[in-house]
Formats: structure tokens, C-alpha cells, sequence
């Protein structure tokens, strides 16, 4: 085991809305969709479409679904990141903070509180909590980070965490998860991935084959992939036939002329009953912690759609959260001080 005295840990994670109001609300959207590695168009009409179109339009209806979510505590998301921070971090007995790639907390305070916690750092892991591999999620919050790190004078080095999707013992935690909710009787387990546009996984081929993007030594497929397998694994270990399971993508942004990876969560929702899942659990894999697109987007808007469908229940199973083997598996790889899986 690598000696860890001057080491410390940094999660990351997409990132909240300061509060429910509009304006936070469309600031938040602003640096979200802004984002040249989530909205891939030229600057100028990026600038145009969000500032004049999407984000007028898309934030007084996001802020209302933010509301239904909302705890005392906050938002779901930053809630959640905290508390599995606060769980490495009693674990591991090292510095550990997080950040988010939109809004707050900032990275940059990230590395001081780091910083904070032990002023002889050397190393700081970084683990952006995406399993998956896409450029509108992991790759722009490790450039993110890279870019605040260039920016400062910090006496620390970076070492990035690669994708897991397919890591055997993430696979293990997420069907630990699950398995509870296994022993009422359902018809189908619908894995719901964030979804993404086709042109994104063109691009994340090409970057790929060109070799290492970041230093990373595990393969890489595409996106659609590598969520269709981390399906399998998962169904093979909870002992699963695939006609038990489905895949589908979530939380499409819809403009014109763009086709997103298929099949649509929203679609499959409204089509299952007809098929004959009357009883239908709904998991989402993508995200480690749960968040305005897990919570109100399946649990509450997902499951009226199939309701009023013909279904007669949809439960939706919460993400890995804070998960005790989740802990221990980040305190694996913070140990391990390496990418190899």
C-alpha cells in the first residue's frame, strides 16, 4: 500500500442550481449548456440559442422541477456528493473535498480546502463520479479541473481516476443496490442511461482512436456501449435472464435535426404497459448520486407517464449514493493510487 500521508482525494461531480429560483436557475443553465463539450455548435450561435431560446424557455420549467425535489437541506445532488464525501473521508482519515463542473462548490475552493485540511499535499486524486465515459460528461469536468489547476500555484500534482462502468467491484456495489428491490415481484428492470446525441459518440470515437485522451490505459468503446454492457454485468451478477432487463436513454434535449441515442426512457415508459410490464423497477447507472434527473425525472414524471400508460407500478431504486461498498471502493482506488482496473 502507497503511503498516503501527503495524498488527498477530490470528487466531482455535474453540479446544481444555487437554489430554486428562476434566476439560479438560468444562471446555472447558462454555464451548464454554454458548455462547448454538452451544446457542440460553433460559439456565436450557441450563445444565440441559449441565451435567446433554450434557456428563457427551459429555465422557469426546470426551476419548477427542481422545487418538487428540493429538501430542507438543499439540492439532492450537492446533498448526496456531501454526505459520500463525508463517508471517504471518515473512512480514508485523508483530505477529500469535491467540486462541481457548473456552479458551486467551485473547484478552485475545492483545492483550497484541500489545502486547508493538510498544507504539505503532494498528490490530490481526482474521481469525477460519472461511470461512463462521454464528452459532455466526464471528459469536460477532468479538462475543468485541469484548466483551474493551470491557473493556480498549487504545490500538489493531479492524477485522474479513468471511467469504471465495467469495474468489477462497481459492477458488485450496483447490484447490491439493486437486489432489494428485487424481492418484490416486478416484470421488467429498466436501466436508464443519461442519454446523449449521436454526433457526440462520432466525436468520442474519433478522439478515442486517436489514442489516450488523458492518460487513461482503460479501453474505451463508445457511450451506447459501454452502458449496454455495464447492463449485462450487472443483470448476469444479480442472476438475471435479459428478458428481465431493458436499456434506454433519458433526459434528451429535444432540437431540430438532432437524433439522440435511442431507445428514449420517456417513449419506453409510455410503451411498456401495452407489452406487458404492468410492474417496473427503473435504475439509472449513470449517475453516482441522486439528482433533479433522477428524482423528478423517473421517480415522479417517469412514473406518472407509465401510470397513465397502464402500468400499475414503477419504483424507482435510488442511486449508489453513499453506499457502504461504494466507500470502500474509493478508498480501493484512492489506495491503489493508480488507473488500472
Amino acid at each position: 500500500m502507497s503511503d498516503v500521508s501527503n495524498k488527498g482525494l477530490l470528487l466531482v461531480n455535474l453540479g446544481s442550481p444555487d437554489s430554486t429560483s428562476d434566476k439560479d436557475v438560468q444562471k446555472y443553465l447558462n454555464e451548464f449548456l454554454m458548455d462547448s463539450r454538452v451544446i457542440d455548435y460553433p460559439s456565436i450561435f450557441r450563445f444565440l440559442l441559449m441565451r435567446c431560446l433554450v434557456v428563457p424557455l427551459r429555465a422557469p420549467k426546470s426551476a419548477q422541477a427542481y422545487r418538487k425535489i428540493w429538501s430542507e437541506e438543499g439540492s439532492p445532488l450537492i446533498v448526496e456528493t456531501e454526505r459520500l464525501m463525508q463517508a471517504v473521508k471518515a473512512y480514508l482519515k485523508v483530505p477529500v473535498s469535491m467540486a462541481m463542473r457548473y456552479r458551486h462548490p467551485r473547484t478552485s475552493l475545492a483545492f483550497e480546502q484541500l489545502l486547508q485540511q493538510n498544507s504539505h499535499l503532494k498528490e490530490v486524486l481526482v474521481l469525477p463520479l460519472y461511470p461512463h465515459y462521454t464528452m459532455s460528461s466526464y471528459d469536460t469536468a477532468v479538462e475543468h479541473v485541469k484548466s483551474v489547476y493551470a491557473k493556480g500555484n498549487y504545490p500538489f500534482s493531479l492524477k485522474f481516476l479513468s471511467p469504471f462502468y465495467r469495474h468489477p467491484k462497481y459492477i458488485a456495489t450496483l447490484a447490491e443496490s439493486i437486489k432489494p428491490y428485487l424481492q418484490e415481484e416486478f416484470d421488467t428492470l429498466l436501466f436508464s442511461y443519461h442519454g446523449v446525441p449521436e454526433r457526440h459518440m462520432v466525436k468520442d470515437r474519433k478522439r478515442i482512436s486517436k489514442g489516450p485522451i488523458i492518460d487513461y490505459d482503460l479501453p474505451l468503446v463508445d457511450y451506447q456501449q459501454e452502458c449496454i454492457e455495464t447492463t449485462k454485468l450487472v443483470a448476469n451478477a444479480l442472476g438475471l435472464s435479459m428478458d428481465k432487463v431493458q436499456t434506454s436513454f433519458q433526459s434528451r434535449l429535444t432540437s431540430a435535426g438532432t437524433e439522440w441515442i435511442k431507445p428514449y426512457t420517456v417513449l419506453r415508459l409510455a410503451e411498456l404497459p401495452a407489452e406487458g410490464t404492468k410492474k417496473l423497477l427503473v435504475v439509472c447507472p449513470s449517475f453516482i448520486n441522486d439528482c433533479l434527473e433522477t428524482l423528478e425525472e423517473i421517480a415522479l414524471s417517469g412514473k406518472e407517464t407509465f401510470i397513465a400508460a397502464g402500468g400499475d407500478s414503477l419504483t424507482y431504486i435510488p442511486c449508489i449514493n453513499s453506499h457502504p461498498k461504494f466507500v470502500e471502493l474509493v478508498a480501493e482506488w484512492f489506495h491503489e493510487g493508480d488507473n488500472k482496473h
